[in-house]
């Protein structure tokens, strides 16, 4: 009998056991990409999902401004048609059969700073007779887990053409022609979105939305 028939010797067996080891620690490599891989994909299709909502929501909310009187400053006497500033908004728009009974109702669209993370919190109101009744439920969660969101509003200057965006609207007895809406989150900036609203201080506004 051979020496190579008596079995394996000490070193034949370390290498294939680096061998072996080299292999696994491969294939677990391997496996782990996939997965982030997979992961990251799913988490991509998450938050294009939210783009895509929460971009569609505003637009069709916003862009459905109708500028009808939700209240009076008790100061001025001035009849309120559309509230705006960098961190909040309020309009009164007809609300889809899907979100309740329909017909017009106040849009308040908030941010709120929940801890480390933003939320865009939304609040519909019937309005009747120029007034906004209270709210049967609390406001709802548009958007959660942010970084950021601010609006911005913008109209038409003395020479008649487009001003400077603002981060306050100063004129709540009628509406802007545009507004911006800026959003970001855990992995970047949102694609801006500007909207046109179809009704503003008597100067018919850019139909539609568009993206800058």
């Amino acid at each position: 009998m051979n020496r190579r028939a008596a079995g394996f010797t000490l070193l034949e067996v370390l290498l294939a056991v680096t061998l072996l080891a080299a292999a696994l620690a491969l294939g677990f490599g391997i496996l782990r990409a996939a997965v982030a891989t997979s992961e990251r994909g799913e988490q991509m299709a998450r938050r294009n999902e939210q783009m895509r909502a929460v971009s569609d929501f505003l637009r069709r909310r916003i862009g459905g401004a109708q500028g009808i009187v939700f209240a009076f400053d008790p100061q001025s006497g001035r009849s309120l048609r559309f509230a705006g500033d960098a961190r909040s908004m309020r309009f009164v728009a007809d609300l889809p059969d899907y979100l309740g009974r329909g017909g017009p109702h106040l849009h308040e669209l908030q941010v709120r700073t929940i801890g480390t993370s933003v939320r865009l919190d939304v609040d519909f109101q019937l309005v009747q007779g120029g007034e906004a009744l209270p709210a049967a439920t609390p406001p709802e969660p548009l958007a959660t887990g942010l970084a950021r969101v601010d609006f911005a509003y913008r109209t038409l200057d003395e020479r008649g053409a487009m001003g400077e965006w603002r981060p306050e609207w100063g004129a709540p007895d009628t509406l802007p022609l545009q507004v911006r809406v800026r959003i970001a989150d855990a992995q970047g900036a949102w694609p801006d979105m500007v909207v046109g609203l179809p009704v503003a201080s008597g100067v018919p506004a850019l139909a539609g939305s568009r993206a800058e």
